[in-house]
């Protein structure tokens, strides 16, 4: 109700103002009382109707503004130190899962070289077993080669002394010359 009032008289103001200045010639450095006196009236009913129902509202809406901004203020801060945690925290667990990476790289290269010592070991092993078996063959092949060679030289021997000496000795005794003959050959 007192709005409407104020409303009217904000209104009604200059047509009383208007009336007065009327008769008077209008000067533009001569002042009009009248016209003074109804603006700061006027003045004084906006400025209460104003501090009563707009300054208030206006005061807590603006105050409201600003603890909302100054929250989102310290929330984002807030959230600015826990993301650079999480993110010093993801750094170091990179860092240990490289070295981590870096050990079991170190660990296969370590294990493959083992093994690969260990298989020409084996290798070798099976090489030496194989040549000293061929060693072992080749010396009695060498050997049963020889005594065969012997006994066909014996057979040889004695058929040639006995066709050349036409005299008829008895086949051991013969033998026995000829191989302890053919030994003493073998040893010089």
């Amino acid at each position: 109700m007192f709005s409407r009032a104020a409303a009217l008289l904000l209104i009604a103001a200059p047509l009383f103002a208007q009336e007065g200045e009327a008769a008077a010639p209008p000067s533009l450095l001569s002042p009009n009382t009248g016209l003074m006196v109804w603006t700061l009236v006027i003045f004084a009913i906006v400025f209460v109707v104003l501090k009563k129902y707009a300054f208030g509202p206006i005061t807590a809406a603006v105050e409201a503004r600003e603890k909302a901004l100054e929250a989102a203020i310290a929330a984002a801060q807030t959230d600015r130190e826990e993301a650079a945690k999480l993110l010093e925290h993801h750094r170091l667990q990179i860092e240990a899962a490289r070295g981590e990476a870096q050990a079991l790289i170190a660990e296969g290269r370590k294990t493959s070289e083992q093994m690969k010592n260990d298989m020409l070991e084996a290798t070798k092993a099976q090489q030496e077993a194989l040549m000293e078996r061929a060693r072992r063959d080749i010396e009695t092949e060498k050997t049963a080669a020889i005594d065969e060679l012997r006994r066909e030289a014996i057979d040889l021997a004695l058929a040639g002394a006995g066709k050349v000496i036409e005299k008829n000795l008895d086949d051991a005794a013969n033998r026995a010359l000829v191989e302890h003959y053919l030994k003493s050959i073998g040893t010089r």
